[in-house]
């Protein structure tokens, strides 16, 4: 299907979800998930943020709106069909009736697979994204999201990544039926996060915009939305990873994260993802660093397939492209997105630990990946391999 063909066919934008936002919103969570109908919920987070104090708040707003509560804080790392199998068990062993996920992406992802295994009385893997995946058929219960970091935009979106620690690889499952019931969405939670994390999760809202504004499958609704993510990022992440206690920022950075999450539609992203998340599952990469590694190579290989849009980006970063060419702007959004991410000391994929004799095997799984599809180059094997080289250090740039 030609580009035009894609931009004008038939899309729909759903947004299931109801959020709340603002500074010290979760210390009230209680009555809102009171009304979604919850009398026993069961907290989703790792052991990290259970140990700091950060649930003790929701908690204790919970048990005030007279929910009883389940703590499951079994998460360590990245979540994998065992981890959704002990949750699902945990749900129902203790007869909780709505979730309640605090963190990153890694809890809100456990919360939603689990959702969809309670309901469905099946393993999640086989309701994977893929064509020989279920479609989801019933709704996962009352589910609350409530991010501790400012990247993912799972609090928000209509997927949740996994991985198969047989295949090695991460899949996707999602729908309109995963999303989260209601994301509350509180810059308090995020003050205590770490430079790195500031960092990687921050460049990865980012990608997240850029990747749903520039794919095959975009559409008005989200273009907007990833725009202002976009600006953003451009303009408070630098300050978020510098003054960690900057509230200002960090409320931006909350409000990037959800609004990348949101352009993300009813769709997917494109070639960094499809990299990042295959990567994902067969090198113990943190998903944001690696896909912030990424970016700059990847939309150096895309901006000759959308550059009217790759010279808007340009502009949403804040570069001045009065007199730019269009190609010049386009090619300035990529320069601008590889001094963020030097700025912010966001490790190479050499530093993280890829290895460049394996980059056939990366590519290869890559492009299997469903994402490949809404990447607004036409990106092959070799393309695919082009990319990780030119991550690695083994292409030169083609900008200058």
């Amino acid at each position: 299907m030609m580009r035009t063909e894609q931009m004008l066919s038939q899309k729909e934008f759903v947004m299931p979800t109801k959020v709340v936002s603002g500074i010290g919103a979760a210390r009230n969570v209680g009555e809102e998930v009171k009304q979604l109908g919850v009398t026993k919920a069961m907290i989703v987070t790792d052991k990290g943020i259970y140990n700091a104090g950060i649930t003790q708040p929701i908690e204790k707003s919970l048990k005030e709106a007279g929910i009883d509560v389940h703590v499951f804080n079994e998460i360590q790392g990245e979540p994998d069909t065992e981890l959704i199998a002990l949750g699902s068990k945990a749900f129902n062993e203790n007869k909780c009736d709505g979730l309640v996920a605090i963190g990153g992406g890694s809890s809100m992802d456990t919360a939603k697979a689990v959702g969809v295994e309670v309901v469905h009385g099946e393993p999640v893997l086989n309701y994977e994204a893929s064509d020989n995946g279920k479609p989801l058929e019933k709704r996962i219960p009352p589910l609350t999201t409530i991010p501790t970091t400012a990247g993912t935009g799972s609090e928000v979106t209509q997927w949740a990544v996994i991985k198969d620690p047989v295949r090695e690889i991460k899949f996707n499952v999602g729908g309109p039926l995963i999303p989260a019931h209601l994301a509350v969405i509180d810059p308090e939670l995020h003050l205590s996060m770490p430079r790195h994390i500031t960092a990687a999760t921050g460049v990865d809202a980012l990608s997240h915009a850029i990747e749903c504004y520039t794919m095959n499958q975009s559409q008005p609704i989200t273009d907007s939305v990833a725009l202002l993510a976009m600006e953003y990022v451009a303009k408070y992440l630098r300050r978020a990873y510098a003054n960690g206690n900057d509230i200002e920022a960090r409320y931006h950075m909350a409000q990037a994260a959800m609004l990348a999450g949101l352009s993300y539609g009813s769709d997917s992203a494109g070639a960094a993802h499809a990299m990042a998340q295959t990567l994902g599952g067969m090198v113990p990469v943190m998903h944001g660093q690696c896909v912030s590694a990424m970016l700059p190579a990847v939309m150096e290989f895309n901006w000759k397939g959308a550059p009217d849009k790759f010279a808007r980006i340009a502009k949403a970063l804040g570069v001045d492209t009065e007199g730019m060419s269009t190609e010049e702007a386009a090619k300035a959004s990529v320069l601008a997105v590889e001094q963020l991410v030097k700025d912010v000391e966001i490790p190479t994929l050499l530093e993280q630990g890829v290895n460049p004799d394996e980059i056939d095997r990366y590519a290869k799984a890559a492009f299997e990946d469903p994402q490949t599809f809404g990447n607004p180059r036409d990106v092959d094997l070799d393309g695919y391999k082009w990319i990780y080289r030119r991550c690695l250090g083994l292409e030169e740039s083609t900008l200058y």
